[in-house]
C-alpha cells in the first residue's frame, strides 16, 4: 500500500472509530437517565460501526502479513490511537452503564 492509501485508511478508521465513540458516550448519557433500551441499542450501533473500524485495520495487517510494503504516517497512526481508545472506552462503558443500572 502507498502512502496516500495508507493516509486514506487512516482517516477512515478515525472517523469509523470517533463515530463509535461518540455513540458509546451517548449511550452511557442515556443510561444515567435510566434510558437502558435505548442506551443498549446505541451500544449495538456503536460495536457495528467498530468492527468496520477494526477490519479496516485487519486488512492492512493482512497485507503487511502477506509481504506487501505499507508506507506509515502519522495519520495512520492518530487512526490506530483512535481505534485503541476507543475499545478501551467500550470496555470502560459497559462497567458504568451496569453501575448505572444498579443504582
Amino acid at each position: 500500500m502507498n502512502k496516500e492509501e495508507v493516509t486514506m485508511l487512516g482517516f477512515e478508521i478515525v472517523a469509523l472509530a470517533g463515530d463509535a465513540r461518540s455513540k458509546m458516550l451517548d449511550a452511557l448519557n442515556l443510561a444515567e437517565e435510566g434510558r437502558f433500551d435505548e442506551a443498549e441499542e446505541m451500544i449495538e450501533e456503536a460495536n457495528k460501526v467498530l468492527v468496520a473500524a477494526h477490519n479496516s485495520q485487519t486488512d492492512m495487517l493482512a497485507k503487511e502479513a502477506s509481504g506487501e510494503d505499507i508506507a506509515l504516517g502519522l495519520i495512520m497512526m492518530h487512526g490506530q490511537d483512535h481505534l485503541m481508545t476507543t475499545v478501551l472506552l467500550k470496555d470502560l462503558i459497559h462497567h458504568l452503564i451496569n453501575i448505572y443500572k444498579k443504582d
